[in-house]
């Protein structure tokens, strides 16, 4: 009887497809994190009518937890799209 060999033990993690999408993602994700909290100023913000007064570490954490739903919502179009 042949000896199965495990293939995913042989390849290098860094080549591992999992590994490269996930990487530049907790790369990206950490340098914002660290931009966010390191600006913890109070700033004045105008929303459309309303000025608010919040720190600029809110206003930052919003705007990229927007930006993460707008990612998400995208990759799962084109991945709805390639399954037609």
């Amino acid at each position: 009887m042949a000896r199965r060999t495990d293939t995913l033990s042989k390849t290098p993690f860094f080549s591992r497809p999992a590994v490269r999408r996930l990487l530049p993602f907790a790369l990206i994700t950490a340098i914002a994190l660290i931009f966010i909290f390191e600006n913890r100023t109070s700033v004045r913000i105008r929303l459309l009518i309303p000025e608010v007064t919040m720190p600029l570490w809110g206003a930052l954490l919003i705007a990229w937890g927007l930006g993460m739903l707008a990612c998400l919502f995208t990759v799962r179009r084109r991945e709805s799209r390639r399954t037609m």
